[in-house]
């Protein structure tokens, strides 16, 4: 081997975007290493490996983990501990993106440890890294000396304005009507997954093909890579273990016909995992019985892997040959269902969503702007009012499993449920929602039971959204040219077969996708074929759902909170607030509202909410007070406080003030002010005017009063300005002469 020398490939993007891989600069004592430069940003990936799998492993332990340096965007964690800690659900998310696109490319039997951290290291705001994460990945990956079947790579493909294009940039991407991340060799795809609006299946198809063409640009230079550092490249062997055939002969010999009736049975979940358990354990039984319990402990794995082979390779051929499903469906048919909304009495929404043997109780909680969800990424803070969380306990499955946390696979499944929902969420709305599905049972597609509960839940809350949405999953076996596309499959066909394609959408297209490719080779013909049969069978879904609710209530549950939105002057905004926020705070406490005030497009935005009409009235009209502006011509109830020789001030709405001078308290002439009022009598005024330069307001009462007949106004008094300025000089200079006189005498 030789000593690591900092090497660098590169090429541009389909905009002319140059894009960097460096490696034998940082982390070299690592299995591969490398860094990807798009401008000002870097990310940063290593690979580290064991060199031998650890004695008993019987599963791949592959992790990839990707975290953003807050440093990065010169941010410091907006967390107790103001570091980095646990993965967010951002990061989560990219994590598994990668995860899920890598994994498949390693052989079959290779369990030695493999960890993949990918940093954000230095960052641009407009420059989105989840684009980059893998390419990042599979570069350190591909000089890494591990049995990778690679290189890969991802982009995101967006539709803005029409015109589809390769990593856009974050500002860019807001008008984007379609959003995808694609994974894939130089060969095939292998992931797929975004939000779209209602888009239709050629769209999709076209997305795909375009993407595809921009990552086999980029796996060319990730093997330019690896040729210019071959000679630094310490291989990790792997010598697939070698099967003893004729073992593998006598378990098919002794559990083909047991598998076959239970592929053909069609069992529900519970028996058909009791067949096959059955026919296990006569394998175990079989081979203790002739060899002997030590025997059976020291091969009783290579037996376990030997049985499921078998398993899979039974029912796949059943599948592609005689067209049976192991639940005894066609291929194309949908499981039962049955839906029920307002389940949930107090929740402000909620839905059962049941299909098969997979269940979905989902909540609806209606709440104002505090109750928004803050994210704080290295890239950005925002806050988030639309919240989708998804549990999967081990009871939906019949298992014990402790109360966790939510894992990846929770994670993951929010995110493609709520943004399918997204998609058809009204654009203003005031509230901040949280969905929470919580699967009761779980035989395959929990998560598009999600979508379908969560649209359900929302139309039952009264959420005006603009179309009910559905989801499917959808499968396939494949074997040379045979293939057989599975609508709504189960959690045993997803296991053994070799897509598993999510797709949800309304009536009118599709609003989110999430595809796992297994296969090589798998052509667009194929996909597009899958694609409509996944429209029939969410479209199908629809109409099922339709019978509990067809279109969202016309209003909230009596219970719901209630939020008015009302716009102010900014100038009032310090106003309803008060010093220190007493205003507001004994407002709130007052009227038993929750007030939010925020200064939007030039104004005052405020919300007050409650589950109560007559204490937001209560908030409202004392709001309304308080940001009150007099109209001259308007006529108001108004209350003498002062009386004055030259006439009386009252108080009006809101507090207001203004002075009704004594020529406008009647048509006849008035000699003082108390032959016509007194302090505290109540009349009404109509303000008239307002003084220019001081602000003033003048009121009149006799503006309101019947005109007397054959009443003329009297003249206004003229300013005899000229007189008044002669009589002021003549005092001065009286004043100058008394001064002269007083100096002479001196």
């Amino acid at each position: 081997m030789g000593k690591k020398i900092p090497t660098t490939v590169s090429f541009n993007l389909p905009d002319g975007t140059p894009v960097e891989i460096e490696t034998g600069k940082l982390a070299t004592l690592a299995a591969g290493s490398c860094v990807v430069k798009i401008g000002k940003t870097m990310l940063f990936a290593v690979v580290s490996a064991s060199k031998e799998p650890r004695e008993g492993q019987s599963f791949f332990p592959l992790s990839v983990d990707y975290q953003e340096k807050f440093a990065s965007m010169g941010r410091i964690p907006g967390n107790f501990f103001r570091r980095e800690s646990r993965l967010s659900d951002h990061e989560i998310l990219v994590s598994r993106l990668v995860d899920r696109a890598m994994r498949p490319l390693f052989p079959k039997g290779f369990l030695n440890d493999i960890q993949i951290i990918i940093n954000l290291i230095s960052a641009e705001e407009e420059t989105l890294p989840d684009a980059y994460a893998a390419l990042a990945a599979s570069a350190a990956l591909s000089i890494s000396g591990l049995p990778f079947e690679g290189p890969i790579s991802e982009v995101r493909v967006a539709r803005i304005n029409g015109e589809f294009v390769i990593n856009p940039t974050k500002s860019a991407l807001k008008e984007a009507d379609m959003d995808i991340i694609l994974a894939a060799t130089i060969d095939n795809i292998m992931m797929v997954e975004g939000e779209m609006q209602e888009c239709q299946e050629k769209d999709l198809l076209e997305a795909m093909k375009i993407g595809h063409e921009a990552i086999i640009v980029q796996c060319k230079a990730q093997l330019e890579l690896q040729e210019l550092v071959k000679d630094q490249i310490i291989e990790i062997p792997f010598v697939p273990k070698e099967e003893n055939e004729e073992l593998k002969a006598e378990v098919l010999s002794l559990i083909n016909d047991d598998i076959v009736a239970v592929a053909k049975s069609a069992f529900d979940k519970r028996n058909r995992k009791a067949g096959l358990d059955a026919a296990k354990e006569k394998v175990k039984t079989h081979y203790t019985e002739a060899n002997g319990e030590e025997w059976i402990e020291e091969n009783w794995r290579e037996l376990g892997d030997y049985f499921e082979y078998h398993k899979k390779k039974i029912i796949r051929e059943i599948v592609l040959e005689e067209k049976v499903r192991l639940d005894g469906r066609k291929l194309d048919e949908v499981r039962p269902i049955w839906t029920e909304v307002d389940y949930l009495p107090t929740a402000h929404g909620s839905a059962i969503f049941n299909r098969g043997e997979t269940q979905s109780l989902t909540s609806l909680t209606l709440g104002s702007k505090t109750d928004k969800l803050m994210i704080d990424t290295a890239q950005e803070l925002y806050f988030e009012n639309f919240i989708l969380h998804y549990n999967f306990p081990g009871y939906s499955v019949g298992e014990v499993k402790p109360m966790r946390g939510p894992g990846r696979r929770e994670v993951g499944h929010a995110n493609l449920a709520g943004r399918s929902l997204k998609q058809v969420f009204p654009k203003e709305f005031p509230y901040t929602i949280r969905l929470v599905s919580d699967i009761m049972e779980s035989n395959g597609s929990s998560s598009m039971a999600t979508v379908c509960a969560g649209s359900l839940a929302m139309m039952d809350a009264g959420i005006p959204l603009k179309a009910a949405v559905s989801g499917v999953a959808m499968g396939m076996i494949a074997d040379g040219e045979r293939y057989a596309i599975l609508t709504d499959i189960l959690g045993d066909e997803d296991a053994l077969g070799d897509m598993d394609f999510k797709v949800t959408g309304t009536k009118d297209g599709i609003c989110g996708c999430q595809m796992d490719i297994k296969v090589d080779g798998l052509s667009y013909e194929v996909l597009e074929q899958a694609l409509m049969q996944a429209k029939e069978g969410r479209i199908h879904i629809l109409n099922e759902m339709a019978k509990s609710l067809e279109d969202p209530r016309d209003d909230f549950k009596p219970h719901a909170p209630r939020i008015v939105e009302l716009r102010i002057d900014k100038n009032f905004i310090g106003a309803v607030i008060g010093p220190g926020g007493r205003v507001i705070q004994e407002l709130q406490a007052t009227t038993n509202t929750v007030i939010n005030i925020e200064e939007v497009d030039d104004q005052g935005v405020i919300q007050i909410s409650s589950n109560n009409k007559e204490s937001i009235d209560a908030a409202l009209a004392a709001i309304n007070a308080i940001t009150f502006v007099p109209q001259v011509g308007d006529v108001y109830d108004a209350k003498a406080v002062t009386i004055q020789p030259y006439g009386v001030f009252v108080e009006f709405k809101g507090g207001k003030s203004g002075l009704v001078h004594i020529s406008e308290l009647s048509y006849e002439r008035v000699e003082k002010v108390e032959d016509v009022l007194k302090e505290g009598d109540e009349f009404q005024v109509k303000l008239i005017g307002v003084e220019e330069r001081t602000g003033k307001l003048r009121l009149s009462r006799k503006a309101l009063l019947e005109k007397p007949e054959g009443y003329v106004e009297p003249p206004k008094r003229e300013r005899k300005g000229g007189d008044r300025g002669g009589r002021r000089n003549d005092r001065r200079g009286g004043r100058d002469n008394r001064d002269r006189d007083n100096r002479n005498r001196r």
